[in-house]
């Protein structure tokens, strides 16, 4: 959902996969920091470093070496952890964010596998917006091909 921006109201968007693996797995590919440098970000991002401190009020920090060769950090707090179906944290593209954002991950056992459907919200503009929306779609699909074959829920 795409909200105008005004100062009360925020940009949203949300994205969906299946995965073919429970979650359990999928919930540790998320939040196991070896894990996660498989398959974070779209094609042409290099995830150089990942730290993850995976309780309520625990931080994460995330490093991208971008195209360019330019390194874009990440971070945040964890503000919910329910294993394996329910993350909620916060989002900050450091030095760059104009507002701290939001990102819930909600991980559901289907009969095959695992939907992952992301949320984020409190996003500034709608510039911002559509590249999280690329950069979401870019590592939600590297996240489904570190299962082998699968596809959208």
């Amino acid at each position: 959902m795409i909200r105008s921006n005004s100062s009360t109201d925020f940009e949203s968007l949300q994205v969906r996969r299946f995965v073919p693996a429970s979650p359990d797995c999928v919930f540790r590919a998320w939040t196991d920091p070896e894990e996660l440098k498989k398959w974070w970000g779209p094609k042409g991002v290099n995830c150089q470093s990942v730290i993850i401190d995976l309780r309520v009020g625990g931080q994460y920090r995330i490093a991208n070496e971008l195209p360019d060769g330019s390194v874009l950090w990440i971070s945040g707090t964890f503000e919910i952890i329910e294993k394996p179906h329910l993350l909620i944290y916060t989002w900050i593209v450091e030095n760059e964010s104009p507002t701290t954002e939001r990102v819930e991950v909600r991980f559901t056992q289907l009969e095959s596998g695992t939907e992952v459907v992301l949320t984020h919200t409190r996003i500034a503009t709608q510039v911002l917006n559509e590249q999280h929306q690329q950069g979401w779609n870019g590592c939600l699909d590297g996240l489904v091909a570190s299962f082998g074959n699968g596809g959208y829920a």
